[in-house]
């Protein structure tokens, strides 16, 4: 049995009418009927009833037609799956972050690509802004989140959005009302990230404590942003952290004040390698360029 045969009996069954079978199948009538003549034999089944005024399908003609149609859904299902692996939509998609930037939308991104892609192997990996430009140069990772600027011949960068920053500070061991009592933090002990692990971002906290009139005196120092806000809410000190994640934190012991006045920003990039032309990290850019421009 081959294909064929199972077409040439779909289109018999749908017309039920050998002749106008035949001219959708661009063959003459002789040959289409000993085609399911040797369908029926081979099955050891009738499966047309025929005569001069009519074509019909017996019993077992309607179950097979059934599962005939069945079969061929699956096999285009097949097709289009078979077809995406050899296209290279398939194997592993290594996607870096920076601890600062992780919200619901990377979640919502993963679950996405997911779906599109059920034969990919997805994998979420928080990482430095530095180490995630050396590992996209050497092709480790396929697309990397991080806070600008980036300075790199092999690297594509493209702006999801501008972060602000705001105060954040255990309720209970300090009490700030507004942006107006930032500079009372004079004396107070801050947690910062450390300056080798992010030298940029830690020179723009320097320059925000001196927009508010002092040095920060700065005791304890990490490299994640999830510890330093724990260090905080564990009464240790007080941290200037990006507003992203005062969105994203809702912990009642703490407080945030988002810090308006001061003109300062960090662009948080979305970074591929100019080489990078598969579908997957186009559809990965926009799906986050898109909830970006919903912010």
């Amino acid at each position: 049995m081959e294909l064929r045969h199972l077409k040439y009996f779909l289109a018999v069954a749908k017309e039920l009418n050998f002749t106008k079978a035949s001219e959708k199948l661009f063959i003459s009538q002789p040959p289409l009927s000993r085609q399911i003549i040797e369908l029926e034999n081979e099955i050891q089944a009738r499966l047309f009833i025929r005569n001069n005024k009519k074509v019909e399908l017996t019993e077992a003609g309607k179950y097979f037609e059934k599962e005939v149609k069945a079969l061929f859904q699956n096999l285009e299902q097949i097709t289009l799956k078979t077809k995406k692996i050899a296209e290279n939509i398939s194997g592993e998609f290594r996607i870096a972050y920076i601890s600062s930037i992780y919200s619901s939308e990377i979640s919502n991104l993963i679950k996405y690509l997911r779906e599109q892609y059920p034969y990919v192997n997805f994998k979420l990996f928080e990482i430095s802004t530095t180490k995630q430009i050396e590992a996209l140069e050497k092709g480790k990772i396929d697309l990397g989140i991080i806070r600008s600027p980036i300075k790199s011949p092999k690297i594509k960068s493209q702006l999801w959005f501008k972060d602000g920053f705001s105060v954040v500070y255990n309720k209970a061991s300090i009490t700030l009302n507004s942006e107006k009592d930032i500079p009372t933090l004079e004396n107070e002990t801050f947690v910062f990230f450390n300056k080798d692990y992010a030298p940029h971002y830690h020179e723009v906290l320097l320059e925000l404590c001196a927009f508010y009139g002092f040095a920060p005196k700065v005791v304890h120092e990490s490299n994640n942003i999830n510890s330093i806000v724990q260090l905080v809410k564990n009464g240790l000190g007080i941290s200037i952290v990006p507003s992203n994640i005062a969105k994203n934190n809702q912990d009642p012991e703490l407080g945030f004040i988002e810090l308006k006045k001061v003109n300062l920003f960090t662009d948080v990039s979305l970074i591929t390698s100019k080489e990078d032309t598969s579908e997957i990290t186009k559809v990965a850019v926009e799906f986050l360029l898109k909830k970006s421009s919903s912010r």
